[in-house]
């Protein structure tokens, strides 16, 4: 069993942090959100990992390296221009080499671990693979392998995602995409397992009307080719990082999961309340840091106060203000600020106030950005 993660796209709903850096290496819980699909596999006891690029290949290589410090190899793969999921696996064929895959998308987060999702997948293949004494195929459910199975989750809103109808026998046996009129609210996840049919598939669809191979028609083809299509319903929760509200949604889970530790310096006029990490270097004076929050590496903290479900990265400086329920990534300096809640502020970002009259609100802002005054 080997891996594909998706990490090419631009993330242009995360722009303007986007347009400097790759959308799958955003943090949270000051951790990129591509690690967390790599330490899955991983956990899952997956070795062999494939990482598709696009225009952000550079830094994901950079940052994620040859994957030793996961316990694992990956192996890049470029994909210029982005052609669609199924693209993805035809240009990855020669890596995957005829072996089964788990395909993730690089910008999900699943509180659900993949080793159940996996084993079960593997174990109906020894299932079908089991002759009766007479040489025949066990007869049930599991008597045929299936080419490929998928994760599910009940949403309330199905007609924004690709959604699938399931008959008596837990098969699948419709994928739309967007539909209008959805038959079930049963969404695709983002995560994939496929035997080596798929390469078959990919090959046999046309690219959709906006130009490119859609994973859902490849799957699609295999239920009309008499392929089995199983699935399974997603256990715990499920976002889409490439948003800033689902972003920080997604650290909020993260942080609830963490323990308290304490690498750096906290002076005696300090209170630290809750579940909060400070990593080594960082120093926090006459400051409230209410948990869960984590502090990154070489921070500083002067009077002020961090509330719940906050994540700075390192080398932040954060003095005379009160932030919550935010993440604010590596450098960025936030001086004078009352009430900072439910923002993203991006690497190196200055935030302060001037003390300069007549009071106003000064503003700089790029392409793409959204500015809340209240």
């Amino acid at each position: 069993m080997k891996g594909l993660i998706l990490a090419g796209g631009e993330g242009t709903r995360l722009r303007p942090i986007t347009h400097t850096s790759a959308k799958q290496l955003v943090p949270v819980a000051n951790k990129p959100i591509l690690f967390y699909g790599i330490e899955a596999m991983a956990e899952a006891g997956i070795r062999e990992i494939g990482i598709i690029t696009g225009p952000t290949a550079e830094e994901v290589m950079n940052v994620v390296g040859d994957g030793s410090a996961f316990g694992v190899s990956i192996t890049y793969i470029h994909q210029p221009v982005p052609l669609g999921l199924a693209h993805c696996v035809l240009i990855a064929e020669d890596f995957l080499a005829g072996d089964d895959f788990v395909m993730y998308l690089g910008d999900n987060m699943l509180e659900q671990s993949l080793s159940g999702f996996i084993a079960q997948f593997q174990q109906d293949s020894l299932d079908a693979a089991q002759l009766t004494l007479d040489g025949t195929h066990q007869v049930g459910s599991s008597a045929t392998a299936s080419a490929a199975r998928i994760l599910l989750c009940p949403v309330p809103d199905p007609s924004r995602f690709g959604v699938a109808t399931i008959d008596a026998a837990g098969h699948v046996v419709e994928l739309v995409e967007k539909p209008e009129h959805p038959e079930s609210d049963l969404a695709l996840v983002g995560v994939y397992l496929f035997t080596s049919v798929i390469h078959e598939a990919v090959r046999s669809i046309d690219a959709s009307d906006r130009g490119e191979l859609e994973i859902t028609d490849a799957i699609q083809w295999l239920i009309d080719n008499d392929y089995v299509v199983s699935h399974e319903v997603l256990q715990g929760w499920w976002l889409d990082t490439g948003k800033k509200d689902p972003l920080l949604e997604s650290n909020r889970r993260v942080l609830e999961s963490l323990q308290a530790r304490n690498d750096g310096e906290v002076d005696e006029a300090s209170l630290i309340d809750g579940t909060v990490i400070i990593e080594s270097g960082a120093k926090v004076t006459n400051s409230h840091i209410r948990g869960p929050v984590v502090i990154g590496k070489s921070v500083r903290i002067e009077n002020s106060y961090i509330g719940p479900y906050t994540s700075v990265a390192d080398e932040c400086i954060i003095i005379d203000s009160e932030i919550d329920n935010s993440v604010v990534l590596d450098g960025a300096r936030i001086e004078g600020v009352p009430r900072l809640v439910d923002s993203l502020i991006g690497r190196k970002s200055v935030v302060e106030r001037s003390g300069l009259r007549p009071k106003a609100t000064r503003l700089m802002i790029g392409d793409d950005c959204t500015v809340d005054l209240i």
